[in-house]
């Protein structure tokens, strides 16, 4: 199979192109250059690879939940290029494929992964191992404040996201995972986003560039102003 997987979740910028057993990637910590930086990411590595897009099996891309401005641009992208080129799309949870990094890295099977949401808030999922990839469990992706986290089995729980190095503390706390779990400067990256979307491409769950939507989570873009018309601190 021939996929090619993007992210642009938070700060990093990053595109994988995975053909049968072979991947190679594009990675960088660029705020504010995701727009710039994304399709020539991708034009790169299918240009190294020998093939055009249209070779391509499907795209995949990180859908949410994270920066909104990140998730527009990813789905955008996506949308446009599979479009042009007549894929489908696989929507990737960005929760997920942070577990998919841990699970990678350090052979994790259980990540409670933590996005900072801003506000005091984070956006979390516990993640578990499936069939052969990291997988958002049934209690599914919430927002909300840390201490508002479901405790899960920390005795070989891991902790990875912005999330925990916001709220390193609170988050403890919560779920109970080891100080010396926790990945707290771990980024999403194409690579597990690519991972992730080949399972769901050989399961067939794919969509129609159309129905591929980012997934955002919270309702409210901004904070409310306060009764004296003053932003919350």
């Amino acid at each position: 199979m021939k996929l090619l997987a993007l992210d642009t979740t938070e700060e990093s910028c990053s595109a994988a192109l995975c053909i049968d057993d072979e991947m190679r990637w594009r990675f960088e910590l660029a705020p504010r250059r995701h727009s710039e930086l994304i399709l020539p990411m991708m034009e790169s590595l299918l240009a190294e690879a020998g093939i055009s897009v249209r070779q391509l099996d499907a795209l995949a891309f990180s859908r949410g939940p994270g920066s909104f401005t990140g998730i527009r641009i990813a789905t955008g992208v996506a949308q446009g290029v599979a479009l042009g080129a007549d894929l489908p799309l696989v929507p990737v949870s960005t929760l997920a494929a942070l577990a998919q990094a841990v699970l990678r890295q350090h052979g994790a099977i259980r990540v409670l992964s933590a996005l900072d949401a801003r506000m005091g808030e984070v956006y979390w999922a516990w993640c578990e191992y499936g069939e052969g990839v990291m997988e958002v469990t049934g209690s599914g992706e919430h927002v909300g404040p840390p201490a508002s986290v479901i405790p899960g089995p920390a005795d070989d729980a891991w902790g990875a996201g912005s999330g925990w190095s916001a709220y390193a503390e609170p988050l403890r706390q919560a779920t109970g995972i080891a100080p010396s779990r926790i990945l707290g400067e771990q980024a999403v990256h194409a690579r597990d986003v690519a991972s992730l979307g080949l399972a769901a491409l050989a399961a067939g769950n794919t969509l129609a560039p159309e129905d591929a939507l980012p997934v955002y989570i919270r309702d409210d873009v901004a904070a409310k102003p306060r009764q004296d018309g003053l932003l919350p601190s």
